[in-house]
Formats: structure tokens, C-alpha cells, sequence
């Protein structure tokens, strides 16, 4: 199962570059870098998380939607949407997701991310079909707002792969979501403690998602999900 976290913050203005390692380390650390990667080190510092054992680097940015190979139906929708260029965080962690890795993307608000984490998403999953309570990609993020923030930029691309989207949020009727999920939806966008409840009531389970996307991963932080987000990916 491939992972992806996007942030927000940023020490440093965003450059068309993403750390991406192939092996399922759920968490990014420093290391020292040697020429075409990451270097390798036989214990962490303390206080920092351990690297897994090799860390694979990064595929070249791209340029051009076109050269990522994504559905056509896809590369339509985004001319018809006016997005003709991929911002820099899109062609630095888009060729790394579409392969399957892992990736850690941090960028400013409106540097794309949304884009960057929802095309992989939505490509790898093309011609697969959810069972009824069993998505196939799972989408957390911290606030019912940004949860339709994200459904709502993702819907046009969704649809013209013939996937279906469910937000699964707080503060609205949990009865209308359960019976998305029964419906059957590909992808799902949720915060934690609502995707929670929907669980323990037997509505939704996760053991069919393959690909999964902490959104605003520095802010769930922040705000004291991370124990139910890991809870969540266990």
C-alpha cells in the first residue's frame, strides 16, 4: 500500500523536487545526502525516526501531463478544466506516486498539492470497483471544510474514470454517508473521528484500500489526531 502525506508549512519555498522512498516508511527523517539520493546511516540520532534500510530516489520531475501516462479520459478533463502545466509539487511526486512509492510532498497553500495526491490516487485505481463498505483509497484530512475542498476539486476527474467519491465528515447526517458506503465508492475523503464511527458501527471497513493519503498531515498533528490517524493506517 502505497502512502502519501502532503503538508502545508514549508521552511523553504517549494522546488520542483520530492523525497520518495520505495518500501513503506511511513515517516521522513534528515539524513545526509550523497549525490543522486539519500545517504544511508546504521543507527537513527535521538529523537529522530529510524530510515529504513535503503531509500530509493526520487524518479526525474516532468513537465507535461502527457508524459505521466495517465487515462486519457483524465488528461481531457484537465484541458477542460484549464490546467495545462503541472505546478512544480505535481511534476515532482506525481511520476513517484503513479509508480507505487511512497511519498512525503510539502508545499505552500496553493501550490497544487490537492492535484498532486488525487490524479495518482484516482489513476491507479481506474477500473477497479469498490465493494459495498469497502473503499479502495482513503483520503484523511483534519476539517469537514477541507474534506469538501477536496471532493469537490477531485469530482471532475472522478467522474471521468466512472469512480465515485464519498466524504465522510462530522457534523452531517451519519445515516447519508453509511449509505454511500453501502453503495459502493471507490475513494473516500474523511476526517478520522467520523471514518471512526462509521467503522465501529460496521459500515465501512478498511481492508480493501490500497492507497492512502494524509492530507495536511502537519495540521492533523497539531490538532491531536495523529493517534487515531495511525490507529486508522494500523
Amino acid at each position: 500500500m502505497n502512502r502519501t502525506r502532503m503538508n502545508d508549512r514549508s521552511a523553504r519555498t517549494y522546488g520542483a523536487r520530492a523525497d520518495a522512498g520505495k518500501g513503506g516508511s511511513r515517516f521522513a527523517s534528515q539524513a545526509p545526502r550523497r549525490a543522486g539520493g539519500y545517504g544511508r546511516r546504521s543507527a537513527p540520532v535521538q529523537g529522530e525516526f529510524a530510515l529504513p534500510e535503503t531509500i530509493t530516489p526520487a524518479l526525474p520531475p516532468v513537465e507535461d501531463f502527457a508524459d505521466l501516462g495517465m487515462p486519457q479520459p483524465m488528461l481531457a478533463e484537465l484541458g477542460k478544466q484549464g490546467v495545462t502545466a503541472p505546478f512544480p509539487i505535481q511534476g515532482a511526486t506525481l511520476p513517484n506516486s503513479l509508480a507505487g512509492r511512497d511519498v512525503l510532498g510539502r508545499g505552500r497553500t496553493g501550490s497544487g498539492k490537492t492535484l498532486a495526491f488525487g490524479l495518482a490516487l484516482l489513476a491507479r485505481t481506474v477500473g477497479q470497483r469498490a465493494e459495498p463498505r469497502s473503499p479502495l483509497g482513503l483520503i484523511l484530512v483534519p476539517t469537514r471544510e477541507l474534506a469538501q475542498q477536496v471532493t469537490d476539486a477531485l469530482t471532475p476527474y472522478a467522474r471521468s474514470v466512472k469512480l465515485r467519491l464519498a466524504t465522510v465528515v462530522g457534523g452531517m447526517s451519519i445515516g447519508r454517508q453509511a449509505g454511500a458506503l453501502r453503495g459502493g465508492a471507490e475513494v473516500v475523503v474523511a476526517t478520522p473521528g467520523r471514518l471512526k464511527d462509521l467503522i465501529d458501527r460496521g459500515d465501512c471497513r478498511l481492508d480493501q484500500v490500497g492507497i492512502t493519503v494524509l492530507d495536511e498531515a502537519d495540521q492533523m498533528a497539531d490538532m491531536g489526531f495523529m493517534p487515531q490517524v495511525t490507529a486508522l493506517l494500523d
